[in-house]
């Protein structure tokens, strides 16, 4: 036993006797007692971890592969957790690509198991991260995806918005913006490996299909919310599709997209884009963007950190694991 009778009868509130009688099953104690005593005895085991973990260093690993105005978001919101997650010292490391292959991706994630006490994860979903993702798990250092999910891989754990509900509010919207006239309306990814995006794209085009079924959905992709690529192929789209006149953008590069409309001197009756970076509130207060759909960063942050340490053993067990981050939409006129 790890813990006498005395501290857990202390920790449980019952008597020292009672306490014995539980653990050495020496008469009979009443079933809520028995609880009672439990969970002294978790909580205890759980002030001895913080208490080992509050005197070392926790190295955490942030893999984003995303360009540098959303990994700056992601960047600031985890820091601005780390206060609030005293007594733990947890060093963040940050590893930010604009352009990343999955073979570079998963060498990256193979180093960061040597002295990792986590791994924190926005990258396309491809196959081989899975692997990467369950050899992490082996060593114990457990992976949490953010924004966007790798579903069949071992992470322990994906946070941030539902990105179908997402899809769906944006095509409520532009259904209503549109109105009957059909229009064509480019969807713009960053890439097609990035699962989020995919299921936001997957999401409105369903409900646009349910609203407003006149409307044609057109994908643009592989432009990685790189400026000079997302130009070039909006630009290439603009020229194809004449009735092009509306944009839906799940990934980034907003700047690039607008400009590639006024470029070739095209009207844009509605533009919805995601994240409230710095760019899109400047897009937004100059009424370039109609809606930007926005989630908390920053709770998103926190719950990622402390399902890490939660998987260790550093937190209690979460009551309600798995719920999504509230959708927002924000507008010009509640910026």
């Amino acid at each position: 036993m790890k813990f006498s009778i005395k501290q857990i009868a202390a920790q449980s509130g019952v008597s020292k006797a009672t306490v014995d009688r539980a653990l050495h099953k020496r008469g009979s104690v009443h079933p809520q007692t028995e609880r009672r005593i439990a969970a002294a005895i978790r909580d205890l085991e759980l002030q001895q971890r913080v208490n080992l973990a509050s005197g070392r260093t926790l190295n955490i690993d942030v893999v984003l592969h995303t360009p540098e105005r959303f990994s700056s978001l992601v960047s600031a919101a985890l820091l601005s957790q780390l206060g609030s997650l005293a007594p733990f010292r947890l060093m963040l490391r940050f590893h930010v690509f604009e352009q990343i292959d999955a073979k570079s991706l998963r060498q990256l994630l193979l180093r960061c198991g040597s002295d990792s006490y986590g791994v924190i994860l926005k990258v396309s979903d491809e196959s081989p991260l899975n692997a990467s993702v369950e050899e992490l798990l082996h060593q114990r250092v457990p992976v949490v995806t953010l924004v966007t999910d790798l579903p069949d891989s071992a992470r322990i754990r994906y946070v941030g918005m539902d990105n179908g509900s997402a899809g769906r509010t944006a095509a409520y919207l532009l259904s209503r913006w549109l109105g009957p006239q059909p229009h064509s309306v480019a969807v713009v990814l960053s890439s097609a490996g990035f699962r989020g995006e995919e299921e936001r794209v997957a999401g409105f085009s369903d409900g646009l299909r349910q609203l407003a079924p006149q409307h044609n959905v057109v994908r643009i992709s592989e432009g990685y919310g790189v400026d000079s690529l997302t130009f070039e192929r909006v630009s290439d789209a603009l020229v194809s599709d004449p009735a092009i006149s509306a944009v839906y953008c799940v990934g980034g590069g907003n700047r690039a997209i607008f400009r590639a409309f006024t470029s070739q001197q095209r009207s844009l009756r509605a533009f919805i884009a995601h994240d409230l970076d710095e760019e899109n509130r400047e897009m937004l207060a100059e009424r370039q963007l109609d809606a930007v759909i926005d989630h908390d960063l920053r709770a998103d942050a926190r719950t990622a950190l402390q399902a890490i340490l939660r998987f260790h053993g550093f937190l209690p067990p979460e009551e309600e694991a798995g719920v999504f981050s509230r959708v927002n939409v924000v507008t010009p006129f509640n910026l």
